[in-house]
């Protein structure tokens, strides 16, 4: 009996082994029939219920993991925030008979509903205080392009967060060949440059020379006769926006204040009056699914402020993330992070390290990545639909994916892709990605 025991584990790590040698082929093959170099490529395939290696290809190389780092930050700061968390905004009454706007870095405040908590101050009221201590006042990453501050992915972001950073305008056109007309949707200090001619296309540029005023923008191009063009611009100074829409809601409800906000703390016996939240699930929604830079880092100082009782920051929203690592018997000495959402190419990971990751953390981080026809993936990879669950990245001469894929053979397998790569096309490496992942899917 013993002897037919022995003999049959050997048959299944036989055929195991042989299984895994025929992914490892047919994944070489598709890699060599890409134009694509092997030395930019980092590909790391274990199995996700024994963490066995199935096929790997520079598999220790730092690489620029891109927006596949979300999953490595922000995992730890949804965990440490806890399902129940709620982004708030609330206002409170002191013994001065003060009031004091305690600011929670909410992505998902909104002007029109800042009205909400004003409305609760009584119309004689002459002093209003904001307490914006909940996170620092570091509005950007390190390492991030100075010629991206006009990307709507990049907002800043701040314990001022509203209308997330953003304020729209529309570029709408006049008479054939004469200039279009730049109007805004809310009043912003923000002077337009405006160079744009009405034609029979749409091709337009916006470019701000914080050199000289971050508060002008010029806008050169065409715009088409007959459809205007509305485009999101980040906030150069959060702060100021929100001071504004703050005294707009105060001038709304006719209160007295003066329109000076001191900076001070909430004490200990100071009364809470009303609280606005909105609940962390859209959170995990737009940072695992959509790839949101600016609730990524909001998010990550947010759990820092948690872990360490103090200004949330970078640096002890980091500390938060070793010390998970730490309880989770994860690797980081092989990984460089220097902020929450991949933008910066300041940053380098391993593809076994996110696979490493990845594994340990399944139970919690699987069902909240998208899977094809959602999201990121919205328009790829559909035939994948409900097999796969991943997080995508993308920057100039990078692409990334990683997540979990189950096979038509009912395997799971834990993968990362990274290809830093600049003389393809973006085209070609998701192709590649596809190609790979078509292929663990068949032959896994």
């Amino acid at each position: 009996m013993r002897k037919f025991i022995i003999t049959l584990v050997l048959f299944f790590l036989t055929v195991t082994n042989t299984a895994f040698a025929g992914i490892k082929a047919e994944i070489s093959n598709v890699i060599s029939n890409s134009n694509i170099n092997r030395g930019s490529i980092s590909v790391s395939v274990k199995n996700a219920t024994t963490g066995k290696v199935v096929y790997e290809l520079n598999p220790k190389m730092p690489v620029s993991p891109a927006s596949v780092q979300k999953i490595v930050t922000t995992t730890p700061a949804f965990i440490t925030l806890g399902n129940d968390y709620k982004f708030s905004t609330s206002l409170y009454r002191n013994k001065n008979n003060e009031y004091i706007i305690k600011l929670g870095a909410d992505p998902y405040l909104k002007s029109r509903e800042l009205e909400k908590v004003v409305k609760c101050i009584p119309k004689e009221q002459t002093a209003i205080n904001i307490d914006s201590s909940i996170i620092d006042d570091n509005e950007w990453g390190e390492g991030w392009q100075w010629d991206d501050d006009l990307n709507p992915l990049m907002p800043k972001f701040s314990a001022y967060n509203i209308d997330k950073n953003l304020m729209e305008i529309t570029i709408s056109p006049g008479m054939m060949g004469y200039p279009a007309e730049i109007t805004q949707d809310i009043m912003y200090p923000i002077t337009f440059i405006n160079k744009t001619v009405t034609d029979k296309v749409t091709k337009y540029s916006l470019k701000r020379q914080n050199h000289i005023s971050p508060d002008v923008i010029i806008v050169e191009g065409k715009i088409q006769n007959d459809k205007s063009a509305i485009v999101n611009i980040p906030i150069n100074n959060p702060k100021k926006y929100f001071t504004m829409r703050l005294s707009d809601a105060i001038i709304n409800h006719s209160i007295s204040c003066s329109g000076i906000y001191k900076d001070v703390r909430v004490g200990k016996d100071d009364k809470l009056i009303t609280l606005l939240s909105h609940d962390i699930a859209a959170a995990k929604k737009d940072v695992y699914k959509n790839s949101s830079n600016f609730v990524a880092e909001t998010v990550f100082k947010l759990a820092g402020h948690k872990y360490s009782n103090q200004t949330g920051s970078f640096e002890n929203g980091l500390e938060m993330f070793h010390e998970f690592c730490r309880t989770h018997d994860i690797d980081t000495s092989t990984i460089k992070i220097v902020d929450a959402s991949g933008v910066s190419k300041n940053n380098l990971m391993t593809a076994d390290f996110v696979t490493d990751f990845l594994f340990k953390v399944q139970g919690f981080l699987e069902p909240e990545l998208a899977t094809a026809g959602e999201g990121t993936l919205s328009k790829r990879m559909l035939y994948l639909k409900g097999f796969i669950h991943a997080k995508t990245g993308t920057l100039n001469n990078i692409s990334a994916i990683a997540g979990y894929i189950s096979t038509q053979k009912n395997q799971r397998y834990v993968f990362s892709i990274m290809i830093n790569n600049a003389e393809v096309s973006s085209a070609d490496k998701k192709m590649l990605e596809e190609y790979i992942l078509r292929t663990i899917y068949i032959k896994g």
